[in-house]
């Protein structure tokens, strides 16, 4: 089954920018050609893969501790 198709509101609602800039930061993205999107007709969606995918490569992990005596390279 494909994935689901969202509107440009639902994706400032899932991405939480809705309150601040409402449409405005997922529409830089499509301008932007930084999230893949579905042109149907006038219409623009976006699809829940690629939602999750513009996430996950945005995601920073934390550093993980380091153990003793480990020095950084200059």
């Amino acid at each position: 089954m494909p994935d689901r198709l969202l509107t440009v509101e639902e994706v400032a609602r899932l991405l939480g920018t809705w309150e601040t800039s409402g449409e405005r930061f997922p529409r830089r993205l499509i301008a932007e050609r930084r999230i893949a999107f579905v042109k149907v007709g006038r219409l623009v969606r976006i699809s829940e893969s690629a939602v999750a995918a513009y996430i996950a490569a945005r995601t920073v992990h934390p550093i993980t501790a380091r153990r003793a005596g480990q020095r950084r390279a200059a």
